[in-house]
């Protein structure tokens, strides 16, 4: 007899949705092992933590560029565009997540500066304890892996209530800015323009171009670039799709343009490219 409150055939557990790998340690180290992957203009399906403990640089985030030093925190979540130029001899820590782990994370790009050191402890104590986890393999590691980007959030979420957030400008130009880079990041795999985008946006491409350079230091045809460029090496970083198949999922109209396309940027064919990335070691 089934003893009360207990039942003879209990439903089994609903089965967990699909979760993302969780990354976390070094950003040096893993910068230094392809920097293009953060000094080109990209959006990420995941979302991405940038903790400074020391140094300094500058980051662009949605079209505008800010300077970043020690205990600054940048809070990037799935689709902002953004790039990462740190100065030699800076130290900082990454988490890349699943968007949507924690639920008291920020929806939009924050920056925070951090001058209270057990909240700086506090954060690189969760970096360091994830990336543990990642190394020791351990039983349950994506169930810890997942509890510690919640906590991640909650950090986060009390960080702003005490202030820490730095918000940026609203500016006219950044305002334009920042359109330009949403709207760059859902349509880049089209075969869409920079003129396009501006008229999308409603202004001239001298002034969509203008604007660009004076809020981030770089056109908008320059932002284009970038992110379709960025999309192309992890692309090529793969044995697969053929060289053809990736031209045509980034809007070139041929194989052979998307190869001086390519090799202009690069100095390298895609061929050149994607046989070096076999030869490069495999990423943690």
């Amino acid at each position: 007899m089934a003893r009360p409150g207990f039942l003879k055939n209990p439903m089994p557990p609903a089965p967990s949705k699909p979760r993302g790998p969780i990354r976390a340690g070094s950003f040096m180290l893993e910068f230094q092992s392809a920097p293009w992957r953060y000094n080109l203009a990209h959006d990420r399906e995941d979302t991405t933590l940038l903790w400074i403990t020391k140094g300094q640089g500058r980051v662009m985030i949605g079209g505008v560029l800010r300077g970043v030093s020690m205990h600054h925190a940048l809070w990037l979540p799935a689709g902002t565009l953004f790039s990462v130029d740190l100065q030699p001899g800076t130290q900082a820590l990454f988490v890349h997540a699943a968007p949507g782990l924690g639920p008291r994370e920020p929806h939009e790009p924050t920056v925070l500066r951090i001058r209270d050191s057990f909240a700086q402890a506090e954060l690189t104590a969760e970096i360091d304890a994830m990336h543990r986890e990642l190394q020791q393999k351990r039983a349950l590691m994506q169930d810890a892996l997942e509890a510690r980007v919640r906590l991640m959030g909650i950090w986060l979420a009390r960080q702003i209530d005490n202030g820490a957030s730095e918000p940026p400008k609203e500016t006219a130009a950044q305002r334009l800015a920042r359109r330009f880079a949403t709207a760059l990041t859902r349509d880049f795999r089209t075969a869409q323009t920079m003129g396009d985008y501006a008229e999308a946006l409603d202004v001239t491409p001298t002034h969509l171009s203008r604007t660009c350079k004076a809020t981030c230091g770089k056109t908008a045809a320059d932002l284009l670039t970038e992110r379709k460029l960025h999309a192309a090496r992890m692309a090529l970083d793969s044995p697969k799709p053929p060289v053809q198949d990736v031209a045509k999922s980034l809007g070139f109209s041929s194989a052979a343009y998307f190869t001086r396309f390519v090799q202009t940027h690069t100095g390298k064919t895609p061929s050149a490219l994607r046989n070096g990335a076999r030869k490069a070691p495999v990423r943690a």
